[in-house]
């Protein structure tokens, strides 16, 4: 075990203290299970940063029966701090793919190949409209091993 330290310390000399290799995200380009070449731009946020952005969503109400203070969620203004936080960008979302993900009306689509360019609001309207994106999205932000080299 001694050994190991001290390899350690040989490879990082300096580095005693977690807090100085903490960092509160790390971003990674992940593909999209089942669609080639849809590639998203993804940020991992610490439980640090997470409480921010649920902190700029709660608000207090008292509660009429109780006459106590109660957090109170405002959940659209939560997604869309969320969805600024952790999805950067993306390439590769095919017209084709749309139709998959959520109900659009496929005659004003003429070219099947053409992308849809990434923006908050296109990242949030499928947030908002597809169970299928949301739960992905949440899934490979909430697991850290999709923001390691080991990877």
């Amino acid at each position: 075990m001694a050994e190991t330290a001290a390899s350690v310390q040989a490879i990082n000399p300096g580095i005693t203290d977690l807090s100085e290799l903490l960092t509160p995200s790390k971003t990674a380009s992940i593909e999209f299970s089942g669609f080639p070449d849809f590639v998203i731009e993804l940020t991992y946020l610490s439980r640090d940063e997470m409480l921010k952005l649920r902190k700029k969503a709660v608000s207090m109400k008292i509660n009429r029966r109780t006459r106590q203070p109660e957090e109170e969620l405002n959940e659209e203004i939560f997604l869309k701090e969320y969805i600024k936080a952790v999805i950067k960008n993306w390439s590769g979302l095919k017209m084709r793919y749309l139709s998959q993900l959520l109900p659009i009306d496929d005659s004003k689509v003429t070219n099947q190949d053409a992308e849809l360019p990434f923006s908050l609001d296109n990242a949030e309207l499928l947030m908002q409209n597809s169970s299928d994106f949301d739960t992905w999205i949440t899934e490979t932000v909430g697991d850290l091993a999709n923001f390691t080299k080991t990877n």
